[in-house]
């Protein structure tokens, strides 16, 4: 057991839970690496010195620089906006640092790219924060898929839809640019959750709208919400749904799939529970069954040894800790990887050529 010295770059919202994750993973999973809050980065001295104050950091600066050339830092975790991404990933990896960076992983395709180019010329440790997939559910339904439980799979539906954005009279940041759109800042969640349960993407149909064309007087410039056709790689043929103004959803992060034998249906708005349909089962009996998680689902039992009892949003973040601290002590690169974000960004980028063409498109590969 030893201490590994923590640096976090963007003390807002995920600054905020990743710091809690790292305060409280040594504990929850008894990792061999024990996190030590060492310097925390923001946007003005002031922020940096609240934030250090209030998550427990040794020091607070508003040159991220710092952070990253800090010895005490041995590895970096990227919780700033989507344009910082790339530089600070580059600067990271070139000091020698292991990098857990959040979704979607820079602005743009090339940022991706140049990301992954620098994580894999690295041989360092790379993560990217995919926190939803984390949680038991979503873990059990990935070994149910992997195992043949449902046969051979036939169709999969995903979405990922919330009405955080039904208020038009407010104008603000996110309703400007590409990156800061639906497609760009909510649906990779649930894009990464269907390369996670179906693997790669072959080729899409994809149909992107601005619901609310002007918010606060001011035009908007990115989308609403974005439907696609897919194929897998596979064969498999699904559904992927993204919106930020669905009014009602407050986190419907949401999947069925179906194969030959069975089913399984999810709701992050339920988070503790697994539908499964088995179709051994009698005529009498069958019909979806709800699964509760428990002690023995993935990463449950650290959190509780009641089943039923459940786990919550920031305990997703603890287990992307805990992936995280494992990685860098055992060698061994753990999903996802800059790889995996990079999968995702090509996704959105074939989304935007088919958007425009009105044609199924491939989905390029770097």
């Amino acid at each position: 057991m030893r201490n590994i010295g923590i640096g976090v770059i963007g003390g807002g919202y995920m600054g905020k839970a990743h710091s809690a994750a790292m305060a409280a993973v040594g504990t929850v999973f008894e990792t061999t690496l024990r996190p030590e809050l060492v310097a925390i980065a923001a946007t003005s001295a002031e922020s940096a010195e609240s934030y250090r104050a209030a998550y427990g950091f040794k020091s607070g600066t508003a040159d991220w620089q710092e952070v990253v050339c800090d010895p005490e830092v041995e590895a970096i975790i990227i919780a700033s906006p989507q344009s910082t991404h790339r530089e600070i990933a580059e600067a990271a990896f070139a000091a020698g640092k292991p990098v857990l960076c959040e979704k979607p992983m820079g602005a743009t395709l090339e940022d991706a790219q140049a990301m992954t180019k620098a994580a894999e010329a690295s041989g360092l440790i790379n993560q990217v924060a995919y926190n939803y997939i984390r949680t038991p559910a979503s873990q059990f339904a990935r070994q149910l898929i992997a195992d043949g439980k449902l046969g051979k799979i036939t169709w999969m539906r995903a979405e990922h839809v919330e009405d955080f954005h039904n208020d038009t009279g407010v104008a603000a940041w996110r309703y400007q640019g590409r990156a800061n759109g639906c497609i760009g800042d909510l649906a990779p969640h649930i894009y990464n959750a269907a390369l996670a349960l179906m693997g790669p993407v072959q080729s899409l149909s994809a149909n992107m709208e601005t619901v609310h064309a002007e918010r606060g007087g001011i035009p908007v410039t990115n989308d609403d919400q974005v439907q696609m056709m897919v194929r897998f790689e596979n064969g498999v043929m699904g559904h992927l749904f993204a919106s930020r103004v669905a009014t009602g959803r407050k986190m419907g992060y949401a999947y069925e799939v179906f194969g030959t034998k069975g089913a399984i249906r999810f709701d992050q708005e339920d988070q503790n529970a697994l539908w499964f349909y088995d179709g051994a089962d009698p005529p009498e009996m069958r019909g979806f069954r709800k699964i509760l998680t428990g002690p023995a689902h993935p990463d449950y039992l650290p959190f509780c040894k009641g089943p039923g009892h459940g786990t919550g949003y920031q305990d997703q973040i603890v287990i992307e800790a805990k992936d995280f601290l494992e990685a860098i002590d055992s060698g061994e690169q753990r999903w996802p990887a800059f790889r995996d974000g990079l999968a995702v960004r090509e996704i959105i980028e074939a989304a935007y050529e088919s958007d425009a063409t009105g044609q199924w498109v491939d989905v390029k590969k770097d």
